[in-house]
């Protein structure tokens, strides 16, 4: 009989977000372990047989790091922010639209989903200017200087649509390329929110490694379940969401912002975690909302 309630509990949701645009990022959390990329799988895949039109965007910290260093190259973090040199771009190139793509592809394939990888230079999804030398939290007084790393300036739908329209779920790497086609590497949790602002999605989805925003890091019922775009703001101020939290609700307050519907930060470990936020009243995540 549980299993009804929950059945039950999900139809008006299902019913509502039926031909909604949902905007999914995943990175490191997920690809470490195969048996959680395959459960986060099984909620897109889900989502997708009930109508929701799906945008998986995919990061790759560690396995890029991992392979440069297989490669004799060293990875260089400022702020928490890859320094991106030539030879590391070509290991960004060949992990995020090679390796992490096919098998998120090839996932999907086996639970019959038709699904298209698509690097951000393709079709000119994402156009990027390199970004200038700068400082950043965390990276000290001195100017900062990136190398092949880009802001966004314009996302471009028309490809995205396209598969959408045809019933495809568009996986999409986190590259862009200048006016002149010189790759650059992007933040995909910048690629997502700027993403789902130009799709006006219902929802952008975050999963990260811990359960949503907390007040607490080492106490899990200290959760913030809602939260208003405001509050968000002045939480940071007071110092209350702190260290790598604060960029992820910086991008979503952009995409708050600028045409997205609501925004959800959940664990990517924790099984069905997308599912449970989603069809259920009580939720399990952050939802931040304008």
């Amino acid at each position: 009989m549980e299993d009804i309630t929950v059945l039950k509990q999900a139809l008006p949701y299902i019913q509502r977000f039926k031909g909604s645009t949902f905007v999914v990022k995943f990175g490191g959390e997920a690809m470490e372990d195969r048996e959680v990329l395959e459960r986060l799988i099984d909620d897109i895949t889900l989502m997708h047989l009930v109508g929701i039109r799906v945008v998986v965007v995919h990061g790759g910290g560690r396995h890029v790091t991992d392979l440069a260093r297989q490669l004799g190259l060293e990875s260089r973090f400022v702020g928490g922010r890859r320094v991106t040199d030539e030879p590391t771009l070509d290991v960004l190139k060949m992990v995020l639209s090679g390796k992490i793509s096919v098998e998120i592809l090839s996932l999907l394939k086996k639970k019959g989903v038709r699904a298209m990888g698509v690097s951000g230079v393709a079709a000119g999804v994402i156009e990027a200017r390199r970004r200038p030398p700068t400082r950043v939290s965390g990276g000290g007084d001195e100017l900062v200087d990136f190398g092949e790393v880009g802001d966004i300036e314009r996302i471009d739908t028309r490809l995205l649509q396209l598969l959408l329209d045809e019933g495809y779920i568009p996986v999409l790497s986190p590259l862009g390329a200048d006016a002149d086609g010189d790759v650059l590497n992007i933040n995909a949790d910048t690629v997502a929110a700027h993403l789902a602002a130009s799709l006006n999605a219902e929802k952008l989805l975050l999963l990260t490694g811990t359960p949503g925003v907390m007040t607490d890091l080492k106490d899990p019922t200290s959760l913030i379940s809602r939260i208003t775009a405001d509050e968000a703001r002045e939480a940071i101020e007071k110092g209350i969401i702190q260290g790598g939290m604060i960029p992820k609700i910086e991008e979503s307050l952009y995409a708050l912002g600028r045409g997205a519907g609501q925004v959800h930060i959940l664990s990517a470990l924790e099984p069905h975690q997308m599912l449970l936020e989603i069809f259920t009243r009580s939720g399990c995540g952050t939802m931040l909302v304008p």
